[in-house]
This record gives structure tokens, sequence and C-alpha cells, in this order.
């Protein structure tokens, strides 16, 4: 099968390997559809390896380190089922599939504790290796049965972005990191308009809060595009250019000086970090999803006197990810296939793909690719 290979930093090569072996007892073999570009994606080409694991420390898991497969935001469809498979099992030879790429090794306290998001040995097919050789830019993958979620293949979804569903889980899971339980009147405050804040965004309205049903919700994203792409789906309301604005002020302002209940950061910015927890009420939550470049500082001047609550949150666990596919089937999560500002060949991911993101990421919010002309033309059409 042909694989995208990532090797190192802006060294992807499109290879031919050896097809998945086949599935074991617990595995099912998936032919790739759709593959997105992620952040951790885009920062291993620029900056890595890192997640990716180099040569001197193989996975703790998979065993495996650079060279892999690259891609782990993919969805697809049953190509082979384990020797014996039951003719009345829950799986089906061309069912559709999203897949839940992480690794986790199901043992540790972590694990055992609804936490596998923090297993001290998490991974993902596509970065960490696994998958039989194979990822979200190769054209087939193993995948335990346990990480795989079917969808329904009568037209009721868009299969060509249900894709979408593995970033909208990191939004599902920065819900709950809140510590909140209930949203119902609260104002929130999501610190920039990229793929994870717009996530968090998507997942509020999924779950009905905002938008002056149940509180309000701002955005503080200082890219023209990207605030016509929030504005567009109706996710906030009301957006604030942080170049130009006092988001503070204008968050009191809107909440009777109060401030705003919680604060989530997808920007991983001192300034804008700043402006969130400025912009809190007392005891108010500020939740952190973004990764930093640079050390993260608690700004005691807010945190301390205002007792700030201070969370963070990582990825996902096993109930975000059920609960993203079965409300994506269920339609709540309409308009993101919006969020998709590119389509292309998996031969071309590297220079119209990553490169392009490194020249013009505030004019993208998920490129995706495949392996096949039909799912391109289609979707493109």
């Amino acid at each position: 099968m042909k694989a995208a290979r990532y090797y190192g930093a802006r060294d992807l090569r499109i290879e031919t390997i050896p097809d998945p072996p086949a599935p074991g007892s617990e595995e099912v073999t998936i032919d790739v559809t759709w593959g997105g570009i992620c952040g951790t994606d885009l920062h291993e080409w620029t900056n890595g390896p890192s997640t990716v694991n180099k040569p001197e420390k193989p996975h703790g898991i998979t065993g495996d380190h650079a060279p892999v497969s690259f891609g782990h935001e993919f969805t697809g469809r049953i190509s082979a089922l384990p020797k014996g498979y039951p003719s009345d099992g829950s799986f089906k030879l061309g069912m559709p599939i999203m897949v839940d790429p992480r690794i986790v090794c199901r043992k540790c306290s972590a694990c055992t504790n609804g936490m596998d998001n923090i297993c001290p040995d998490w991974g993902y097919i596509g970065l960490n290796g696994g998958g039989g050789g194979g990822a979200g830019f190769s054209e087939r993958v193993n995948v335990e049965m346990r990480m795989c979620h079917p969808l329904p293949d009568d037209g009721s979804v868009d299969l060509d972005s249900v894709v979408l569903c593995q970033p909208l889980t990191v939004g599902r899971h920065a819900l709950g990191s809140s510590g909140l339980r209930d949203y119902t009147g609260l104002n929130v405050l999501v610190l920039g308009g990229g793929p994870v804040g717009l996530a968090v965004l998507l997942n509020l309205r999924a779950k009905g809060f905002g938008m002056g049903l149940s509180g309000s919700v701002f955005v503080s994203e200082p890219t023209a595009k990207r605030s016509e792409m929030t504005r567009g789906l109706r996710l906030s309301d009301d957006i604030f250019n942080p170049m130009t604005t006092n988001v503070a002020e204008e968050c009191r302002s809107r909440t009777n000086g109060v401030g705003v209940d919680v604060v989530f950061d997808s920007a991983g910015a001192e300034g804008a970090m700043l402006a969130g927890m400025e912009s809190l009420k007392l005891r108010g939550t500020y939740v952190n999803i973004a990764g930093w470049k640079k050390p993260f500082q608690i700004p005691m001047q807010y945190a301390m006197f205002r007792e700030i609550i201070i969370r963070f949150s990582l990825g996902n666990n096993d109930n975000d990810y059920r609960e993203v596919v079965e409300d994506f089937i269920a339609g709540k999560f309409k308009g993101a296939e919006t969020l998709i500002t590119r389509r292309l060949f998996v031969e071309d991911l590297a220079e119209q793909g990553l490169e392009e993101l490194v020249r013009n990421k505030d004019d993208h919010v998920k490129i995706v690719a495949t392996w096949r002309k039909d799912m391109l033309e289609r979707a493109t059409l």
C-alpha cells in the first residue's frame, strides 16, 4: 500500500510499504477515506520529531519510532474482519467507521479510573506507530474494534466530513475538564478561533448552551478570516479583536460588571491568557487546552487575588469520543463541515497541506486528504 511516512522535520515521503497483516481477533482493517491534518502534525512537520518517537526511545506500547506512517485523524470503511468473525457480529465489511486513534495501556490507574487520556504511555496511531504499519495518511490501517465507532451508511451522515469528530472530541473533553456540569446561564469566553477554539464552540452549541439562550458566549480572535468563520457559524454572541479591543472590559460590560464564569484558552499565548484571567469573575474558572511554546506562568495578580480556579485539559477519553460521534450522527454539529477549508490528495500533503498551513495558517481551519480520486471529486462538487 501507499503511505505518507514521517522521517523528521519537513521530511515526509510517499512510499510503498507492506499492507497491514490480517486483522487479529479484536481488530479490523480499515480502508482509509479521509485523513485530517492536526496542529500536532504541523508541529512535527516544523519542529519534530517531538511527539513522534525517536529511534533511541521507541514508544512504550507499540515499540515503534520514526519513520512512521503519518496522520491520526481518520475515517474509512472496513475492508477485512478477523478470521472466523461471526456474520451476525457488530461489524460488517464495507461499514463506515470513525476511528479513535489513541493508544493506551488499559492497565494503569489512569486507564482503569476513566482517565485514559492521561495514560503515562499514551500515543496515537499516526504519530507513535501501531496500526499494522498504517495510519490516517496510508491506504489501509488495522484498528482495535473497541476504538471503532460505526456510522450509518444511509446518507443521513456526511461521511466526507465525519473526520472532524477527532478534533471535536478535544472540545468535548475541555467542557468536562472545566469541572462545571451545567453551563445554563453561564457566560463563556473562548480565547482563539482556530480549530480547537471552534471545537469548543461547536460543542457548546451541541449541548444547547450560549447564543443568548442560556448565557452568553464570547470569542477573542485577532484574525479577520477566523472571525468571519465564527460569525458565519453563529457560534458566539460577539467576537472581540484583542489587537483593537480591551477584551476584559468588554466581557465585564456585557456581564453587568461581574465578568465571565469560565474561559477556555486555545490560544496558548501570554497576552491572551492575561486578558482571559482579567475577564473572569471572582472564583471563575480558567481552562487551558492549548499547547504552550514556552513555560506557562500563573499571573498571581489575577489568579490569587480573585481565587481563580485553573484547570488543564488534554486530548479526549473514551466517553468524549462516544458522545461526539453520537451527536454528529444526531445532526448536532451541523455546519461543522465548513471547517474543512481544503481537500487534496495525500501525494500533495507536504506542499499543499503542511507547508500551506505554515505559510497561510490563518486562512485555514482543517485540511483533509485522501488517496482516492473519486472521494476528492465527490466532496468538492
